[in-house]
């Protein structure tokens, strides 16, 4: 580890003293709440136990499966060139190749990071980080043992992959997040256990690469957090490209064999079966990482291993911060880390900051079709005690989708009847996880569904789905 400025020896332990704020966890959370510290000038310390800094987000999760999504769409326009007029003799896929080019994007994205640090002024320390009192955190590594002293802590150290009881991850049949963005070979047959967002990226991306692919999920529907129309067109549209999708199913046990795994699973109408596959990924959900890090030594409560905060992210310790993951009640979204790291800067600062509002949080599935969403879903702003309105436009309809091959899915506004309250919009089709970004700014600036109407969509482009949408609220689209 580098010394960072002030470190005192002190009987072979190092002492840094009088930091404004020690982050522990270098993830989106954490590196957008150091560098906002830095910016306001705010004495920080960054406390990361592995050797690059982006936590999951960077190395193991949105920034590497994406590589892979982009590779699976643009093999699969190679595959499909004819369509387009183009003919392209016999296109190779090379795995191999493309996880190489994922490292280098994480690399260089995680170098971006360290030159932040820098930039920001905020100091680096390398180790395990743990809480050991009121405004101490010990960390410890290869080198010693380091004690920072600091007016306020900021805990985001993140989550981990959930595994079902009894297993074990290897590198090439069972397979969690990590282990599958390292796969030199495409399996011929994949398992994916979880019908969430994980599991639907990685089911896109290997479908098109090749694998047959099956889709096991517990609840009775895939994106179960989604409007459950979405739901049902994804299943739809999965299921006439060939991913088997079972909803309703329960695994009941998974074992290795001399080929691969078999999984044994009840599906949704009682019947037994034995899925043989080549491998089996593991995609059912994240546990926040809490344990170890000493949060008994604070009065911070823990539910069910998450953190109770308050609307300025502060634990029931005054200067005792958390975000993302670990926080009870929101969404596990590298996006949501950030914006939470900048309230609780802010309100360390002393500077004004809107709490997060969970009905304003983004949701982006990156699988095809693409899903974004925002806001209510119909069944949750009836249940509200909200008179809805509807409105909805497909993809089918739209110019642009017609151009590049993608016609899937539709989007859907959910709307208050009496005045025209936004409160959700929710699309599945072409690059529905960029078109989302109109809804939520219109939503955030608490605009109707008039506002919208009267907004002009540049044409011909797939985000004029999104103003024929919100015509369609009041049966006014013009190209349904």
């Amino acid at each position: 580890m580098t010394e960072a400025p002030g470190v005192q020896s002190l009987s072979g332990r190092m002492v840094l003293m009088s930091y404004d704020v020690v982050i522990i966890g270098s993830g989106p959370g954490g590196y957008s709440a150091a560098v906002r510290a830095g910016q306001y000038g705010l004495k920080t310390a960054i406390v990361e136990k592995d050797a690059k800094l982006g936590g999951v987000c960077m190395h193991v999760g949105c920034v590497p499966t994406k590589v892979l999504l982009h590779a699976a769409e643009v093999w699969d326009y190679f595959k499909n060139s004819e369509a387009q007029g183009i003919h392209c003799e016999n296109p190779r896929l090379d795995l191999p190749l493309i996880i190489e080019r994922k490292q280098r994007i994480v690399d260089k994205h995680a170098k971006g990071i360290e030159f932040l640090m820098k930039k920001n002024k905020v100091d680096r320390v390398n180790g395990y980080g743990k809480i050991t009192g009121a405004g101490k955190v010990e960390v410890v590594s290869g080198q010693g043992t380091t004690t920072l002293e600091t007016r306020n802590i900021i805990v985001a150290t993140g989550s981990t992959a959930r595994l079902l009881p009894g297993l074990e991850a290897d590198p090439e049949r069972i397979l969690t997040n990590i282990e599958i963005l390292n796969l030199r070979k495409v399996p011929e047959r994949l398992a994916i256990i979880g019908g969430g967002a994980v599991g639907v990226e990685f089911a896109s991306v290997f479908h098109r690469f090749g694998s047959q692919v099956t889709l096991l999920e517990m609840l009775p529907r895939l994106a179960p957090v989604e409007d459950e129309e979405v739901s049902k067109e994804l299943r739809r549209a999965f299921r006439k490209t060939g991913i088997r999708c079972e909803p309703g199913a329960r695994v009941e046990e998974i074992h290795r064999t001399e080929s691969g795994v078999t999984v044994s699973v009840t599906l949704a109408g009682g019947k037994q079966e034995k899925l043989e596959a080549d491998a089996v990924l593991v995609a059912v959900g994240r546990a926040p990482r809490t344990a170890g890090i000493g949060l008994e030594n604070t009065r911070a409560e823990i539910e069910r291993g998450f953190i109770k905060i308050d609307d300025h992210q502060q634990t029931a310790e005054p200067g005792v911060y958390a975000i993302g993951d670990i926080v009870a009640g929101t969404p596990q979204l590298a996006h949501v880390a950030a914006r939470e790291g900048l309230v609780a800067v802010a309100h360390i600062a002393g500077k004004p900051a809107r709490p997060v509002n969970g009905d304003r949080i983004p949701g982006v599935t990156y699988c095809e079709p693409g899903i974004g969403s925002v806001g209510l879903t119909e069944a949750r702003a009836k249940a509200e005690g909200y008179q809805v309105k509807i409105g909805k436009f497909p993809f089918l309809a739209n110019s642009k989708a017609s151009i590049e091959g993608h016609t899937e899915g539709f989007v859907k506004v959910v709307a208050e009847e009496k005045y025209g309250e936004i409160l959700g919009v929710h699309i599945i089709g072409p690059r529905a996880y960029e078109l989302i970004g109109e809804a939520v700014a219109a939503i955030e600036a608490e605009a109707t569904v008039e506002t919208m109407m009267g907004t002009i969509h540049a044409h011909p482009t797939l985000y004029e789905a999104v103003g024929e949408a919100f015509n369609d609220v009041y049966g006014l689209a013009i190209n349904a």
